[in-house]
């Protein structure tokens, strides 16, 4: 019997001593999940929500469960439930800000880091939380601000091990600034001890532990190049193996990698040049023209200019001081729509990962038309099931040649085809999350996939070591 076992064994007996015990109940639930029993968990949480709906740390850790369980919409419901009945929770507004944020809604997130931190200034979670929203937003001096409150005495942390022999020991490092790969969908607890460190805050203190093995999660080399610049001297001294060594990333920019990916027989990168915003020019440009700020994802901050007239009123709506002026390529299909393929490759495999159908040219799976298209869902099914043969071969081709030449353990690589099958593309960098898809059984298809993808990262640490 381990620890937590052995806990739960103790909370079961002290609530038959104290049936009615809500803190002793909430203790027990988030064992259960803690122990990788989530219905029982759920049902632990719904019994005390029905028996004490006004319960504040009910409502909160209920919330949190039901997130790490891809259940944010209820867990928005319970988190507003907190604050209607106490507006001053500094956890509740976090929590919600949370929420909002995972909900790419970052102005909303930014109010309730703010709330929290009007009520607790000195919560350091509030802090981080409002860092990442307001550098996403493109207010890097007020997310500067609250970098250093969040991260001050943070930058090098242990996280909990949950498992029962002795752990893999994993340096994950991260940037404070922006620029990181989500990577807790890989690093389950009860396999490996994470330690972070975030590489633009670590000043030499503490000490670094002994680790298995390096994990750089510093993915974007236009935000994060300083940090990747400082890990790149810091691992020089670190006796472990490196997934993703900076000097690789660094070599991902978009700019970069428009002119290497462009010379790979089958594939086609659209022109990208990085200008300063006071010395703008159409660089040689037919329009239309896309232009974006650099080290953003998701959409944000990126923008199709149809006249040179238009170039600089777009270009003032966009943060920081340089812009990524970018050749627009046409890869609607002949049924009007655009498809962005995404495929992961890991350890030298190609993995897929979706195909996004839109009829817009900015195309993310989170916004196509997905969700409520079953036509597109099942072309995703199918793409899924057999790349090759959707794909054709020269573009597998083509997909194993921009694999080879960014030498990346972990990559993605988003892409369309155009008329003659050749590869666009759009983006091929370490910054591609793997998310677990939602609860809804329509994503059941994406299941299997997404756990090919995850059961092979976790093998090339493990493999590594």
């Amino acid at each position: 019997m381990n620890a937590r076992e052995t806990e739960l064994a103790r909370l079961d007996a002290a609530l038959r001593d104290d049936p009615l015990s809500i803190e002793l109940a909430l203790d027990r639930a988030r064992l259960l999940a803690e122990l990788d029993r989530p219905d029982d968990a759920r049902d632990a949480y719904l019994r005390l929500v029905a028996r004490s709906p006004d319960h504040l740390r009910a409502l909160n850790d209920f919330g949190t469960f039901l997130v790490q369980g891809g259940f944010r919409a209820a867990a928005r419901t319970l988190y507003e439930r907190a604050l209607g009945i106490d507006p001053r929770s500094a956890l509740a507004h976090a929590n919600l800000a949370n929420v909002h944020f995972a909900d790419t809604d970052y102005d909303a997130a930014c109010r309730h880091y703010e709330a929290a931190l009007a009520i607790d200034p000195e919560n350091a979670q509030a802090h981080q939380g409002l860092n990442y929203a307001l550098t996403r937003l493109g207010r890097e001096d007020e997310a500067a601000f609250h970098r250093r409150l969040g991260f001050a005495g943070r930058a090098l942390t242990v996280a909990p091990y949950r498992g029962t022999g002795p752990p893999v020991e994993v340096l994950l490092l991260v940037c404070a600034a922006g620029g990181t790969l989500y990577t807790d969908t890989f690093l389950d607890d009860r396999i490996f001890r994470t330690t972070t460190l975030v590489a633009d805050l670590y000043r030499g203190t503490p000490l670094l532990p002994r680790v298995d093995i390096v994990f750089n999660a510093i993915s974007d080399a236009d935000r994060a190049a300083p940090a990747l610049n400082a890990m790149e001297q810091l691992l020089a001294a670190v006796a472990a193996p490196v997934i993703n060594e900076p000097e690789r990333v660094l070599a991902t920019t978009r700019e970069f990698n428009a002119r290497r990916l462009g010379a790979l027989e089958g594939v086609v990168a659209p022109r990208t040049v990085r200008v300063a915003r006071t010395a703008l020019a159409a660089a040689g440009f037919a329009f239309p023209l896309l232009v974006r700020a650099p080290g953003f994802h998701t959409g944000q901050h990126f923008t199709l200019v149809e006249r040179e007239a238009d170039l600089a009123a777009a270009v003032a709506e966009l943060p920081g001081d340089d812009v990524l002026l970018i050749e627009y390529a046409d890869v609607r299909g002949e049924d009007g729509r655009v498809r962005k393929y995404r495929m992961m490759a890991i350890d030298g495999a190609l993995y897929p990962l979706h195909v996004a159908v839109s009829q817009h040219w900015k195309v993310h799976y989170f916004s196509a038309d997905m969700a409520a298209d079953a036509a597109n869902r099942a072309e995703d099914g199918r793409f899924l099931a057999d790349p090759a043969a959707v794909l054709g071969a020269p573009a597998m081709a083509a997909l194993e040649r921009i694999r080879a030449a960014i030498g990346l353990e972990y990559l993605g690589i988003d892409f369309a085809l155009d008329r003659a099958g050749r590869v666009v593309v759009f983006e091929a960098n370490a910054t591609m999350i793997v998310l677990p898809p939602g609860p809804d059984p329509m994503w059941d298809y994406r299941r299997a996939p997404t756990g090919r993808i995850v059961d092979a990262v976790r093998a090339m640490l493990l493999g590594r070591q």
